[in-house]
């Protein structure tokens, strides 16, 4: 891919939130500069439009060896940043809520408000941002258009809207979150923060380039064919 750095988000994920939050610290234009594109587990309507369209959702069940290494991973890495974080218990979790929530307030132009209303809401406090009800409170604590935003997810519209972001992600292959694209160059996870800092600064010139070309192609064929050979869980994980 070229053109305008993107990232892929999910307000489901630690590392998601934090990775953003530590970017949007370093750099603070980073918002101005990449695409922001909702990522999440559709729901069984989202996914009818997926499979309508052909494409697959590359994001698969992790272990519960991994789960239980996420949640102590997790916590230490927000204590090493210093963020406050509250554990959240998702009940029946629903993305559709937050996710086709914050593409509706992508049009309000509300959009970075409504980010930062949910990841406190699940980060900072621990709520269920499955609930509509308990983001409509939130929004409405903030001052945002609480009623359009939580109307999203029954406006047809904005369903598409939801669609497209998770086509997109097929065709840039997202298997975990936070997902950043610069250029030709993919960076995976939390721990590539300093790296998407690095391209960053390359793409404005205030330092060498970190380089244009697909890395893919320096790999030997067998290597590409072998599917799983390097690591049979990681694809599982969030970050």
């Amino acid at each position: 891919m070229t053109g305008r750095p993107r990232v892929y988000f999910s307000f489901q994920s630690p590392f998601s939130w934090m990775a953003l939050r530590q970017l949007e610290e370093r750099v603070p234009d980073f918002a101005d500069l990449f695409e922001y594109v909702p990522f999440w587990a559709p729901d069984a309507r989202t996914q009818a439009g997926l499979d309508a369209r052909g494409a697959d959702f590359h994001y698969t069940a992790m272990s519960k060896a991994k789960h239980l290494y996420i949640l102590h991973d997790t916590k230490r890495l927000a204590a090493g940043f210093g963020y406050r974080l509250v554990w959240p218990v998702d009940v029946a979790p629903w993305w559709e809520p937050s996710a086709l929530g914050w593409l509706r307030a992508r049009e309000l132009g509300c959009e970075r408000q409504f980010y930062r209303v949910v990841t406190e809401t699940r980060w900072d406090r621990g709520e269920n941002i499955s609930d509509p009800a308990v983001l409509r409170a939130a929004c409405d604590a903030a001052g945002l258009p609480a009623a359009e935003l939580m109307a999203a997810v029954d406006d047809d519209r904005i369903r598409e809207l939801g669609v497209d972001a998770l086509v997109s992600a097929h065709r840039d292959e997202v298997f975990g979150i936070p997902l950043f694209i610069v250029d030709r160059q993919r960076y995976w996870g939390v721990d590539r923060i300093a790296d998407v800092e690095a391209a960053v600064r390359a793409l404005r010139g205030t330092d060498p380039a970190v380089g244009s070309t697909d890395l893919l192609e320096s790999l030997p064929v067998a290597a590409l064919a072998t599917v799983g050979s390097f690591d049979h869980d990681e694809p599982g994980g969030c970050g």
